[in-house]
């Protein structure tokens, strides 16, 4: 079958990519390869992938030297003839969709890009899914949907309507759109609440890049709500197991919603403490107040998706970020 995976030059977007290649699907991969962040870092997660920067035009698909069952467009989700064209000419089975104006600190310096990608592009495509039959659609939504909850542990059953972040509406009016069109158009289609993934090749904007850049350069490390929260943190191996599971699980419901998550929550200073043994460094640390549009926990209940597909998160704290770290420092001090 054919797979579209959106976000491909993303962290998570680029580990399925590779991940449907190697389970023997037909894959495009497509990315704006916008400069949120970094976009050498974007590139060279391309060229991992055998898409050299060179190579990539505007709305062209280019053929990966690496993998033969693997193509790339650069084409953005906000171009709605852009993405008919596309779905028209490529006939896909299953639509993987990660692209999104990531980061909660983010949307509220910038609140038009989330309403711009995470609701026009999400509904373009979800428009796309149900002209051309798509059989299904599977989402990227995130832990921050549950915003200030009361319960320890989140669950899916949880309510989940009082967003703390513009980010979190936008990832909430994704699992409502999806809910409408696979109410309409029996789309099936799956959100995947993604709790605090890392692992090598992350993005710098999220917490294991930050304090590890600021250990390894004697920075001071910025610790919000004067380290009093805790994280949920997802390696992106376990994250991909859980993913490929549900892709190629026969799943009956029209509509669903899944935790992937750990499901065991550390505290910021003792993955703090993991980092400093890792990069065998002491971090200069500043104590701050919480920010707006963080939250205090993150727990994920995933129950339901070890029913559904059987998942098994095995990689502990001190596993993941010695694997990260690893690849940090190569990356960034040895040299790509």
């Amino acid at each position: 079958m054919k797979v579209l995976v959106t976000g491909a030059a993303g962290f998570i977007g680029f580990y399925a990519v590779k991940r449907f290649v190697d389970e023997g699907y037909e894959v495009v991969g497509l990315d704006n390869i916008n400069d949120y962040y970094d976009v050498q870092l974007k590139y060279d997660r391309l060229k991992e992938s055998g898409i050299g920067s060179t190579e990539i035009k505007d709305k062209l698909l280019v053929l990966s030297n690496k993998w033969e069952r693997y193509r790339f467009i650069k084409l953005d989700i906000q171009d709605d003839e852009g993405i008919e064209y596309l779905f028209k000419t490529e006939k896909f089975d299953i639509v993987v969709h990660f692209a999104a104006q990531a980061g909660v600190r983010y949307s509220l310096e910038n609140p038009k890009s989330y309403i711009a990608s995470n609701v026009v592009g999400f509904h373009n495509l979800m428009e796309a899914c149900r002209a051309h039959a798509i059989k299904k659609f599977i989402y990227a939504s995130s832990s921050s949907v549950y915003g200030m909850s009361k319960n320890p542990m989140l669950s899916v059953t949880d309510d989940a309507v009082r967003p703390v972040s513009l980010y979190a509406a936008t990832k909430k009016s994704n699992e409502l759109i999806a809910h409408a069109y696979s109410h309409l158009y029996q789309i099936t289609t799956i959100g995947l609440r993604f709790f605090t993934v890392y692992g090598p090749w992350g993005r710098p904007d999220m917490a294991p890049f930050l304090f590890a850049d600021a250990i390894t350069k004697g920075k001071t490390l910025k610790i919000f709500n004067n380290g009093n929260m805790q994280r949920d943190f997802t390696y992106i191996e376990d994250t991909i197991d859980g993913l490929s599971a549900v892709v190629n699980a026969e799943m009956g419901n029209s509509y669903t919603i899944f935790n992937i998550g750990n499901s065991k929550p550390v505290m910021l200073m003792d993955f703090v403490k993991s980092l400093e043994s890792a990069l065998g460094k002491t971090a200069d640390k500043e104590f701050l107040d919480m920010q707006p549009g963080d939250v205090f926990s993150t727990w994920a209940d995933i129950k339901e998706l070890v029913a559904a597909v059987g998942y098994s998160p095995k990689t502990s704290i001190d596993e993941g970020v010695t694997r990260f770290t690893e690849w940090y420092k190569h990356y960034y001090h040895t040299g790509y």
